[in-house]
């Protein structure tokens, strides 16, 4: 599968509401980032244009309006932008990155219960694989 083009944090909020609604027009896109941020119209706009120069839409004309469609799904970038952060950072080793969360953030008892059960899924779901 090929690899979603690197975009921008700005490029990635504009790129969310067409994720959790394929087929917006720009004005949609506009109408859901209006409360979150403080952009124009035009930027949006610019900033959907990019998007598509890059590579991570595409667009269908109906009538006088532009339907985006995202061509990567939210899922490929986020495992995009974990490998490339992963590797900048932590020289594309996991473990000292997980020291790193757990020995300097505060988490609940809640979110340490979820990372354990994610832990526990993850080597159960390994063992699976490695069974002939």
């Amino acid at each position: 599968m090929k690899t979603p083009p690197r975009i921008s944090e700005a490029e990635w909020s504009v790129i969310k509401p067409i994720w959790q609604r394929p087929g917006i027009t720009a004005s949609e896109v506009i109408e859901a980032l209006s409360p979150a941020c403080d952009w124009s119209p035009a930027t949006i706009k610019t900033l959907l244009n990019r998007l598509l120069q890059k590579g991570a839409l595409r667009f269908e004309k109906e009538g006088k309006a532009y339907l985006y469609y995202p061509l990567f799904s939210e899922e490929d970038y986020r495992k995009a932008e974990s490998r490339s952060f992963l590797s900048r950072v932590f020289d594309g080793a996991f473990s000292p990155m997980l020291a790193h969360f757990l020995s300097s953030e505060r988490l609940s008892e809640k979110e340490l219960d979820e990372i354990e059960k994610l832990i526990r899924q993850k080597r159960e779901g390994d063992e699976e694989r490695e069974k002939p």
